[in-house]
């Protein structure tokens, strides 16, 4: 008596998932020569800025925060979710970052949006940066958040070499390991983080794992500097994931205004009154009239 009674209070504190409101309409967009892709899209004739997401957080546990004020603020905002994560493309082949950047330059010229200004947000970066690299005819400018040339810190390389062990554990354990994931967030709010669960829940362990193992062989020194677009970063300045110090040598390699963000690695979620306006002076730092790279 004493368990099913523990089992009927644990079922009361169950809250059920209830997303956001503002969601802008979500849709699967037919891409010849890559597949189904699930979009967020707010529609119209604006200025397009494409969110580009980070690791293991679709692009709705990703941007939720910032789509209504962007729409607002006069661009037409549209998201999609990557290859293994969230609704995004199962695909037999391994998780590459050029492949996310493909897709992304597929979808715009499907839409006839282009060019966009391609936001990135930790490793949306590198999509956003090799999506301006392999595809100028699609981008026209760059945001980098909460990113980096590449994760080589010894931090940051114990935190993606433990991919290794993610799809075990996800497989064991997967309601478990989310949540302790989504407590990383701060978000308080029950119902919230219950959305957040069963959100970032919905990806392919395999394609997460693969997804950690290829931003740590990331590396873009080389070549980012001639990416041929205006650039710009916003920096999330108490952030332990990605360290500010390597946020800002991104900005240098870009020759790129920097705008600070003061959060952790997850501002856009825990504190979106911080980060919205750092990246919407970012945004129009890339995207005014006559934007051009600093020589």
């Amino acid at each position: 008596m004493a368990r099913r009674s523990e089992r009927r209070r644990w079922r009361r504190r169950v809250v059920p998932p209830e997303p956001p409101s503002g969601l802008p309409e979500g849709r699967v967009v037919a891409v010849p020569g890559v597949g189904e892709l699930f979009v967020r899209d707010t529609g119209g004739t604006a200025p397009a800025v494409l969110l580009l997401h980070g690791w293991l957080f679709p692009a709705d546990t990703n941007w939720f925060t910032v789509y209504g004020p962007l729409a607002e603020a006069g661009y037409r905002v549209l998201a999609l979710d990557h290859r293994g994560h969230g609704r995004g493309l199962r695909s037999e082949a391994r998780f590459r970052l050029a492949d996310c950047a493909d897709d992304s330059a597929a979808l715009v010229r499907e839409l006839g949006c282009g060019p966009v200004t391609a936001v990135g947000y930790s490793m949306g970066g590198p999509i956003a940066a090799l999506m301006a690299r392999d595809h100028p005819d699609a981008v026209s400018g760059v945001v980098m958040c909460a990113t980096a040339l590449e994760w080589q810190d010894p931090n940051q390389r114990v935190l993606l070499m433990a991919s290794a062990s993610m799809r075990l554990s996800l497989g064991l354990f997967p309601r478990l390991m989310w949540r302790l994931g989504v407590r990383r967030t701060g978000v308080r709010d029950a119902r919230m983080r219950s959305w957040l669960v069963s959100e970032v829940s919905r990806g392919s362990a395999r394609d997460l794992a693969e997804a950690g193992r290829e931003i740590g062989r990331y590396e873009a020194a080389s070549w980012i500097g001639e990416i041929g677009v205006p650039g710009a970063v916003v920096v999330t300045t108490d952030d332990t994931s990605v360290p500010p110090r390597k946020q800002r040598e991104l900005a240098a390699a870009l020759r790129g205004p920097v705008f600070e963000a003061e959060g952790s690695h997850f501002a856009v979620i825990d504190q979106p009154k911080r980060f919205l306006p750092a990246l919407l002076e970012a945004l129009g730092a890339v995207s005014a009239p006559g934007a051009v790279r600093a020589a």
